[in-house]
C-alpha cells in the first residue's frame, strides 16, 4: 500500500491519483482517511509482514512434499458431475504452445487467428452434437450456463413470468447457483419429483402453468440414468410457452438423441468432459441455443467471415456482455469464459474424431452396465437401484449403512458417494476401469 504525506493512496505504483487528489476527494467524501472507507477488521489488514519464516528452495519442497503426502491415495469411482476420461499427451503438448497458453482474449484477431479457428471448431462441435444454431466458446462451467439459460428464457419469453422448474435432483452446488443468480432477476425455483431416476412427467404437468419461464432436465441425471422422456417434457415446457433447457455433456450427447429433435431450445452443460481431468472444481460450460436467440446469447462467439484479401478469418461478434455495450442492454456480466479449456476440448475431439467419440461414448454405457452386473451378484447388494439405461455411473443399495461402506470401501483404497442411508453412487469411465475387479472385491468385504 502506498502512502504520499502520511495518506493512504493505493496498492500499486500505477494508480494515477496524487496526494492532493486523494485529499480533494476525501474531502468530498467527508471522511478522513481512506481507511475509513473500508470495514475491514484490524486483524486482516497487511501491516507490511507476512509472518511467515524464510525457507531456502530446498526446505520449501520438502515442507511441500510432507503436505501432500498427507493425502489419501484412493482410485476414485466418484462422479456426479465430475468425471475423469484419458486425455491423450497431445492435448497438454498442443495447448501449453505459448501462443494459447499466455494469450489473454482474442480481441485483436489479426494476432489470434489460430486460436479463433479453434474456438470455431469448438463451437462447431456442439453445434452438430445439440443439432442447435449457436453455440458460444464456453460459460465457466455448467452451474452458470445453468442459470444464465434461465435469465435468456426470461428476456425471451413473449409473456410475464417468474418461475423456473427444475428436478429434485439437482446438485445443491447448482441449485445454489442457480438461486444466486435468480434472486437479483425476481425469479423463483420449483423442484418437480423424480420417478425411477427420471422425472415424474406426470407431476411435472401439475408443476409447470403460465408462470413458468424454463423447465430443465438432464441427460444423464445426476444419479445416471437417461432420461427417457424428453419428447414430453419439451412439450410440457412448450405448451405453456416456457422455454425447454437440456442439460448433457459432449461424450453423451454422441450417442443420444439431439437435443434439437426432442424440442430443446437451449443445452446447458460441462464440456470439460473433453480435455480436462476430473478437476473438482474447475470446469467448461457449454452453451447452444436456436438461432432464434442469438443476440441474447451470454458470453462470446466466435464468427467466420472473410479479410481484405478475401480470405476465410475469424473474430468474435455480437458482444453482448457489460464490458462492450451500455449495460441495460448487456445480456451477461460474465467478465470472461474458459477459452482455453474449450481449446483443450476442441483438440481432444479431433484427436478422437467422429468415431472415436462415439466408441467412448458406447464404452460409457457398456461400463457401468458390466460392473452392476458384478456388484449386484453380491449378497447385500443391488445395482442399478433403477431400472434405466445409464451413462457413466449408477446408483447401488446396500444392506448396510451406505456410510459404513464408504468406509470399508475408503479403507480399501477406493472413494464412492454416499447418496443416501443405504445408497453409493459408483462413477466408471475409461480412466478407472482397470480397478473395477479389486472395487467388486472391496464390496464384498464391506457389505
Amino acid at each position: 500500500m502506498l502512502t504520499y504525506e502520511g495518506v493512504r493512496v493505493s496498492g500499486t505504483p500505477y494508480a494515477p491519483h496524487t496526494a492532493e487528489d486523494v485529499e480533494t476527494m476525501l474531502a468530498a467524501l467527508d471522511a478522513e482517511s481512506v481507511d475509513a472507507l473500508f470495514d475491514i477488521p484490524d486483524s486482516v489488514w497487511f501491516d507490511g509482514e507476512f509472518g511467515i519464516e524464510g525457507r531456502s528452495e530446498q526446505a520449501a519442497r520438502r515442507d511441500v512434499g510432507r503436505t501432500l503426502a498427507e493425502n489419501a491415495d484412493l482410485t476414485e469411482f466418484l462422479g456426479r458431475g465430475h468425471y475423469e476420461h484419458y486425455v491423450p499427451s497431445l492435448v497438454d503438448d498442443l495447448a501449453s504452445r505459448s501462443e494459447f497458453l499466455t494469450s489473454y482474449t482474442q480481441y485483436q484477431p489479426e494476432v489470434a487467428q489460430g486460436f479463433l479457428q479453434a474456438l470455431f471448431e469448438y463451437q462447431s462441435l456442439l453445434v452438430e452434437l445439440t443439432g442447435l444454431d449457436v453455440a458460444n466458446c464456453s460459460m465457466y462451467d455448467a452451474a452458470t450456463a445453468l442459470a444464465e439459460a434461465a435469465l435468456l428464457a426470461a428476456r425471451v419469453r413473449e409473456t410475464t413470468g417468474d418461475t423456473v422448474v427444475v428436478p429434485d435432483s439437482l446438485r445443491s452446488e447448482h441449485e445454489s447457483v442457480l438461486r444466486n443468480y435468480l434472486e437479483g432477476a425476481d425469479l423463483g425455483i420449483e423442484t418437480v419429483p423424480m420417478a425411477g431416476g427420471t422425472v415424474d412427467v406426470a407431476a411435472l404437468e401439475t408443476v409447470v402453468d403460465d408462470d413458468t419461464v424454463m423447465v430443465y432436465a438432464a441427460t444423464p441425471t445426476t444419479r445416471g440414468t437417461i432420461e427417457e422422456e424428453l419428447d414430453a417434457i419439451g412439450a410440457v415446457a412448450h405448451e405453456h410457452d416456457a422455454l425447454f433447457c437440456l442439460g448433457s455433456d459432449p461424450v453423451a450427447l454422441s450417442v443420444l438423441q439431439r437435443p434439437a429433435d426432442v424440442g430443446a431450445d437451449v443445452v446447458v452443460g460441462d464440456a470439460s468432459v473433453l480435455g480436462l481431468g476430473a478437476a473438482y472444481g474447475m470446469g467448461l460450460g457449454l452453451f447452444a441455443c436456436r438461432e432464434a436467440y442469438v443476440r441474447q446469447v451470454p458470453g462470446r462467439l466466435v464468427g467466420a467471415s472473410t479479410d481484405a484479401a478475401d480470405k476465410r478469418a475469424y473474430t468474435l461478434t455480437l458482444q453482448t456482455r457489460e464490458q462492450h455495450i451500455r449495460r441495460e442492454r448487456a445480456t451477461s456480466n460474465i467478465c470472461t469464459n474458459q477459452a482455453w479449456l474449450a481449446l483443450r476440448a476442441a483438440i481432444h475431439a479431433a484427436w478422437l474424431g467422429p468415431d472415436g467419440l462415439v466408441d467412448l461414448a458406447e464404452r460409457m454405457v457398456e461400463l457401468p452396465r458390466e460392473l452392476a452386473g458384478e456388484l449386484d451378484a453380491i449378497t447385500g447388494v443391488r445395482a442399478p437401484v433403477h431400472d434405466r439405461h445409464h451413462f457413466r455411473e449408477f446408483v447401488t443399495h446396500t444392506d448396510q449403512p451406505a456410510g459404513a461402506v464408504a468406509d470399508s470401501l475408503e479403507a480399501a483404497g477406493f472413494a464412492v458417494h454416499v447418496v443416501g442411508d443405504h445408497e453409493v453412487q459408483v462413477c466408471v469411465t475409461d480412466a478407472n476401469e482397470a480397478h473395477t475387479d479389486e472395487l467388486v472385491a472391496a464390496f464384498e468385504e464391506a457389505a
